[in-house]
């Protein structure tokens, strides 16, 4: 199954919970919500107390990309603020085993991300444990950044692999997608994209719906 996860870094911060709430209405499945501490990425965005405020405008799952050095330490206060599925850069833990059991002890999803130019080897012990994989196809850190076209390849490689071990683990894209790349996308294997300036910049009811219609039509192909 295809999904959409719009980044509300993109939003329009001053209408940010009715923007979640068009995208909510207009069919996407998750809300990307991308923390970030300054420190393993440059930007600042926002944290516990923005997601507990939006947690009242949907129901959809709330995705929450920890761009923090040792997200660990955040776990139990990202399930208090709404979380559902939390996903940490395995660039930036100490010990990744000990984060994503912590993460599955908490009782929510896990996803781990790798930058562009981090191997997949680093998830060979863990990835049977993992609800998703995020595989970042700009580095991260700012939103509207061009897609990295080398990264098509470790999206193959990893449904590839996924396949060899008999896992239906979902990976996730996120960087420069939009309407006019996704198809790619898809055949090489990604079935979660997450879109910022592709959703929110103009309409974002009807640039969700864009994006779910590409969706249905290679469904029903």
């Amino acid at each position: 199954m295809f999904c959409l996860a719009p980044s509300i870094l993109a939003a329009d911060f001053k209408e940010l919970g009715k923007q979640v709430q068009a995208v909510d209405a207009a069919g996407a499945q998750y809300i990307h919500i991308d923390v970030m501490d300054g420190a393993y990425v440059p930007s600042i965005s926002f944290g516990m107390p923005v997601i507990a405020s939006l947690r009242s405008c949907t129901k959809k799952v709330f995705d929450v990309h920890m761009m923090v050095e040792e997200p660990g330490r955040y776990v139990d206060d990202m399930k208090k603020a709404g979380a559902d599925l939390i996903c940490v850069h395995a660039e930036a833990c100490v010990h990744l085993d000990r984060t994503v059991n912590q993460i599955k002890e908490a009782g929510l999803k896990v996803g781990v991300a790798l930058n562009p130019a981090t191997s997949l080897s680093v998830l060979d012990y863990v990835l049977p444990e993992l609800d998703m994989v995020l595989l970042m196809t700009v580095n991260p850190g700012f939103g509207g950044q061009k897609f990295i076209p080398y990264t098509l390849d470790k999206i193959r490689s990893l449904r590839a692999k996924c396949r060899e071990m008999g896992l239906s683990t979902d990976i996730q894209v996120d960087g420069g997608v939009t309407t006019g790349n996704v198809k790619t996308l898809m055949e090489a294997g990604a079935n979660i994209f997450v879109a910022g300036s592709a959703v929110f910049n103009g309409d974002a009811a009807a640039n969700t719906k864009a994006f779910l219609d590409i969706f249905k039509e290679w469904e029903e192909a």
